[in-house]
């Protein structure tokens, strides 16, 4: 069939798309220790390497990766895990499968890279089973304990002292015991439960979460003398970790990003400020002044 200049530089586009998922999936498989899960990215990658090769067929030239695509996703499997890194690649994928169906009646193997597109999902649906996610519901329960136990003490001992040093001090202690607390509640929780899970990781999983929340909510207490500004950042970085894990998980595990963030933001923000009026009332009713 004859290929107009449009469809040339379509077909192009798609052609770079494939070779450049190829060399992903082929950097993720190398990575991987699964043997399972390597010997799957390969057949993809396989897969994607061969639709590039028929794409080159009717484009009759060359073309090279996105380099920094492969490296953004090999880079982004590293840090947050290859679940991750493939579903937001897929995310990707559900565009160009749209974009196929409409070369229906004009390319012959169209239907191929269909069915090909289809079965990768298919495939990575089943074969997600990274030791992250399945810890996810500990990380869960770490974060959003932190974020609203912290984010409401913090607001209501900058009432209540009215001291960045001080508050900043008596908040990393409340929040390292309440994460040792925490980390044991699950190590026996987990060990009850016929889950599957190592109660000793699910613990380290929840107390990891919490300390590093805890970290990050009091850092504005030790930077910063305006404990009004301090209270602004906090609440403001409670709201970024909220943001970014719920975006996390919505790709990952394919939930709902909107509803999630709005549930956990509007219980953290919401204890915030009622602990911030306690903190108020408690210091006018008693008198405190330090």
């Amino acid at each position: 069939m004859e290929i107009n200049e449009t469809l040339k530089k379509q077909l192009l586009l798609f052609q770079k798309s494939e070779i450049t998922e190829y060399h992903i999936y082929q950097n993720l498989a190398k990575a991987n220790k699964s043997p399972e899960n390597r010997r799957i990215m390969e057949m993809i990658a396989e897969d994607e390497l061969k639709h590039a090769r028929l794409w080159k067929k009717y484009t009759g030239q060359e073309v090279k990766p996105r380099g920094f695509s492969v490296w953004f996703y090999t880079l982004l499997s590293k840090v947050f895990g290859f679940t991750f890194a493939i579903k937001l690649m897929e995310m990707g994928e559900e565009n160009a499968q749209e974009h196929y169906k409409k070369l229906i009646g004009k390319i012959s193997e169209i239907d191929i890279f269909l069915e090909d597109e289809n079965k990768h999902e298919e495939i990575l649906i089943d074969m997600l089973d990274e030791e992250s996610l399945r810890y996810a519901g500990s990380v869960v329960l770490g974060l959003n304990d932190a974020l609203v136990k912290l984010t409401g003490a913090l607001a209501g001992f900058t009432l209540a002292l009215q001291n960045t040093k001080l508050i900043a001090l008596t908040g990393l202690i409340t929040g390292i015991a309440a994460a040792l607390s925490m980390a044991a509640s699950e190590f026996l929780a987990t060990r009850a439960e016929d889950t599957g899970k190592n109660p000793a990781k699910a613990s380290l999983y929840t107390g990891v979460a919490y300390i590093m929340t805890v970290a990050i909510l009091i850092l504005p207490y030790l930077l910063i003398q305006n404990y009004y500004v301090a209270l602004a950042l906090t609440l403001s970085a409670a709201v970024m970790i909220i943001a970014f894990f719920n975006y996390y998980i919505s790709v990952a595990k394919g939930e709902p990003f909107r509803r999630r963030f709005l549930e956990m933001a509007g219980i953290s923000l919401s204890v915030a400020a009622l602990s911030f009026i306690i903190g108020y009332f408690i210091r006018s009713v008693f008198g405190i002044d330090i």
